[in-house]
């Protein structure tokens, strides 16, 4: 549908909550991203954020969540390695898949309300 000039889409983001924001977007790409290079640090660098903000997002999931996102060693000499639990892995997968599905299901019901 457009108004005038204005072609119109919908946008959804998953997000899941606790009593606070647990997981959403932003984690699920640096889990991506560390089971990709094997390194939190180069995640972070990749999506131009702080390795201690990505690192307290997920420390704050981990928490929430009760089990560990990822495992491995940080940093020093030579560099750290960073690999995500099976826990981690399931739950980020769950969360892809269900992000998938609802996406599609708002482009279908965006279709069925907005468009002639």
């Amino acid at each position: 549908m457009s108004l005038g000039k204005r072609k119109l889409h919908e946008q959804v983001r998953l997000r899941i909550y606790g009593d606070e924001l647990i997981f959403g977007p932003g984690i699920a790409q640096i889990m991506e991203l560390v089971e990709k290079t094997g390194s939190l640090s180069e995640a972070c660098r990749q999506m131009q954020m702080a390795y201690s903000k990505g690192w307290r997002i997920v420390k704050r999931a981990e928490n929430e969540l009760g089990f560990s996102l990822m495992t491995g060693n940080s940093g020093g000499k030579g560099g750290g390695n960073m690999t995500l639990t099976e826990q981690g892995r399931n739950f980020m997968e769950k969360y892809q898949a269900m992000d998938a599905e609802l996406k599609k299901d708002a482009q279908t019901l965006f279709e069925k309300y907005f468009t002639n």
